[in-house]
């Protein structure tokens, strides 16, 4: 069997799992659902008034939707980091190094399983935002974009999840390191208010870290809006952290397999 081969058949153990249990996917969009309801119904009308003086009188379930959708990417690569750490401590992976097969295919598969689950919970999460009154202006041509970011940033956070996973000792360890990716950088991010309101000193690092540059083009392809240098940023920071991850989780899961 090939590398690729493998790689599929773990991705098909992987998407039995969730087959099995859909409460997996449900938990995984709780919370970015959560965070939807909470800001637009709760806080809404406090922040509105600085969303539309800083970003052009937008309805503020608008420009709150596209922050949800990197959030909930996140929440499922998180979800990834505790299933890849529960094979490892359950003794699966010992199972499979007894086989002849390659050893990343394992990852690999609970990788591409984990972007096909973020690709379904964010049109999940789309459809709710419509039902709270979200209304993107996107084209044909921009929602494919939005769809290739999507896919492109599911596997740049997913495999630094699945490195910081690998890294942790338990199961729990495995939930709590990733947070960093589903909740510090996206509250630190325009996820929630435009860059101008944020304080000077966080401002100086939301403007440069990964999710600002990824949530202000895909607010930008969603509802319209220039675009400018964010685009290509967004594009350079899924690549690059597409490889440092891949790189990184292999480096630790042949260490530790």
């Amino acid at each position: 069997m090939t590398a690729m081969t493998q790689s599929a058949t773990m991705l098909r153990r992987h998407l039995r799992h969730l087959v099995r249990y859909p409460s997996l996917i449900i938990a995984t969009i709780a919370v970015p659902v959560v965070m939807l309801l909470l800001f637009s119904y709760i806080f809404g009308n406090t922040i509105s008034a600085g969303v539309s003086g800083s970003a052009g009188h937008l309805d503020y379930i608008d420009y709150l939707v596209p922050g949800i959708l990197l959030m909930t990417i996140a929440s499922g690569a998180l979800q990834t980091a505790v299933q890849i750490r529960s094979d490892m401590n359950e003794g699966i992976v010992d199972r499979f190094r007894t086989m002849p097969i390659s050893r990343t295919s394992v990852v690999t598969g609970h990788v591409f399983g984990s972007v096909i689950q973020n690709v379904v919970t964010v049109v999940l999460l789309v459809g709710v935002g419509l039902a709270l009154g979200f209304r993107p202006t996107a084209g044909l041509v921009e929602w494919l974009a939005v769809a290739g970011l999507t896919v492109l940033v599911s596997f740049a956070i997913t495999w630094l999840a699945v490195a910081l996973g690998l890294l942790a000792k338990t199961v729990e360890g495995a939930s709590n390191t990733p947070m960093v990716l589903s909740f510090f950088l996206p509250f630190v991010s325009t996820t929630f208010i435009p860059l101008a309101s944020l304080p000077a000193g966080i401002r100086g690092f939301a403007e440069y870290q990964p999710y600002t540059p990824i949530i202000e083009t895909l607010r930008g392809l969603l509802i319209g809006g220039p675009i400018g240098h964010y685009g290509w940023l967004a594009v350079g920071w899924g690549v690059v952290l597409t490889g440092l991850g891949y790189l990184w989780s292999k480096k630790l899961f042949s260490r530790r397999a």
